[in-house]
C-alpha cells in the first residue's frame, strides 16, 4: 500500500488518475508503470512526498524534488536525497545520505536507481 499522507505535496483531486483507489480517492495501489504513466500530468499523484520527490525529479525539477526530499526526516527521504545528490555529481553528499538511508551507495545508472526506489516505495506497507 502507498504512503498517501502528502498534505503538503502534490495533491491531485482530478479523476483517470493510474492505480487503484480507496474509497476517499486516494491512490492505494500503483505499479511503476502507472507510476510513470502519471508523469504526463501538471500535478503528481496523490502519494507519499519520497514519491513526490521521485515525481518531480523525472519531470525535471530538480530543486523541488530537493525541497521536497529534504522535508522527509526519515530513511525513506534520505535514500532519495542520496539519490538526488548522485544525479547531482555530488559523490561525497550523496554518501553521507545513503548512510543514513542505511542503503550502499549505488553504482548502477540513474535511471535503474530511480526505478529500483519508486517500485520499493510503491511496494511498501
Amino acid at each position: 500500500m502507498v504512503n498517501t499522507d502528502n498534505s503538503r505535496h502534490g495533491q491531485h483531486g482530478q479523476h483517470g488518475q493510474h492505480g487503484k483507489h480507496g474509497e476517499d480517492g486516494k491512490v492505494t495501489a500503483m505499479t511503476l508503470d502507472d507510476f510513470k504513466a502519471t508523469l504526463t500530468a501538471d500535478t503528481p499523484p496523490r502519494v507519499s512526498g519520497a514519491l513526490v520527490a521521485l515525481w518531480q525529479d523525472a519531470k525535471g525539477d530538480w530543486e523541488a524534488a530537493h525541497a521536497t526530499a529534504q522535508d522527509i526526516d526519515d530513511q525513506t527521504g534520505a535514500w532519495v536525497h542520496a539519490y538526488l545528490h548522485r544525479k547531482e555529481g555530488d559523490e561525497g553528499n550523496a554518501a553521507y545520505w545513503y548512510r543514513r538511508a542505511a542503503k550502499p551507495v549505488a553504482h548502477d545508472t540513474l535511471q535503474a536507481e530511480w526505478d529500483r526506489i519508486v517500485s520499493e516505495l510503491l511496494n511498501a506497507p
